[in-house]
């Protein structure tokens, strides 16, 4: 009796693991080869998304250049003067500007495409879905150098064509006049970028039944009725999402304007990306700090985007749920 006393006190000294946590290590020891596989990854994110993130905001609250070890701490004056600076809410307008106008145009457009593209009787519908996904494969960089010439005012082709067809008298400088540069970077982006929400439209086409399209021959109903009554109800979900997903990549237009205009001409091209970009590298005397707060005003509303996605995932779960 002595010996089994000894061995409960012992055991009450030492307490074994809970369940829960002896099955989530031994789940983990299981899966030691997957987080293996992943650290490299990991490893990448932590050093190029998140260390960026949170320094970020280290440096929003400094008056650094970036180049000197005399960094002054100064609390929220960055952010008090990206509120008060005009230049930043015109940069800031832009964005939204350029996100406002290019997102329903491309998401209708590639709907309307994708559609064409889905009917099985179309043929080389496979070759159009390739000639128009090649443009998201090229650089941007490169697409932005390349229409410069494209839409120059001096021997470019598309100057020579609406001269040679007399549909003007004088060439255009499309990325050199105030009125129309933002709108010209606008389209250039849309046709850049066109083939990734055609694919987003595709892939939704494919959860639409095919016994509810021949449901609805048998009943005679036409091509319009259709669309109305079938594919609209089963991809407005879906059409939500892309709503939002091509929303937040429409905010990432920093390599294609800054190799079109540079932000010009006279800032009317400038967006929140190359506004931060001129104050951290571009600017006669650099001033980091201040450029990183304008990028947290920015990333907070990049988040708002991303939240709203997560919204509507939630949404579409619980549709899912429902049917």
């Amino acid at each position: 009796m002595s010996t089994v006393r000894m061995q409960d006190s012992y055991s009450g000294m030492t307490p074994a693991l809970p369940p829960a946590s002896r099955s989530v290590l031994r789940q983990l020891w299981h899966d030691r080869w997957i987080y293996l596989f992943l650290a490299p990854s990991l490893l990448l994110f932590v050093l190029f998304v998140l260390y960026p993130v949170v320094s970020s905001l280290y440096f929003s609250l400094l008056d650094w250049n970036g180049f000197t070890s005399n960094a002054r701490f100064i609390g929220l004056d960055n952010y008090i003067e990206v509120a008060n600076d005009p230049l930043f809410w015109n940069a800031f307008n832009n964005t939204i500007l350029f996100m406002v106008i290019t997102v329903p145009i491309r998401v209708s457009l590639a709907l309307i495409v994708a559609i064409i593209l889905n009917d099985p009787r179309l043929p080389f519908a496979n070759l159009f879905r390739t000639a128009l996904f090649l443009p998201v494969i090229t650089t941007t960089a490169i697409i932005g150098v390349v229409m410069t010439f494209v839409f120059d005012p001096v021997g470019g082709p598309v100057n020579r064509f609406l001269l040679e067809t007399g549909l003007v008298d004088r060439p255009i400088n499309f990325l050199g006049q105030a009125n129309s540069a933002l709108y010209t970077a606008m389209g250039i982006h849309i046709w850049k970028w066109f083939g990734v929400t055609l694919v987003y439209w595709l892939a939704a086409l494919q959860t639409v039944p095919k016994e509810l399209y021949e449901a609805a021959q048998v009943d005679g109903a036409n091509p319009r009725q259709v669309f109305r009554y079938i594919t609209v109800p089963v991809l407005l979900p879906f059409g939500l999402l892309i709503l939002v997903i091509t929303a937040l990549d429409t905010l990432r237009v920093f390599d294609l304007i800054l190799t079109l205009t540079g932000g010009g001409p006279f800032l009317r091209t400038e967006v929140v990306e190359v506004y931060i970009y001129r104050w951290a590298f571009n600017s006669s005397i650099p001033r980091l700090g201040y450029a990183s707060a304008a990028a947290v005003f920015f990333g907070l509303a990049t988040l708002a985007l991303a939240a709203m996605q997560g919204v509507v995932v939630a949404y579409l779960r619980r549709k899912r749920n429902e049917l």
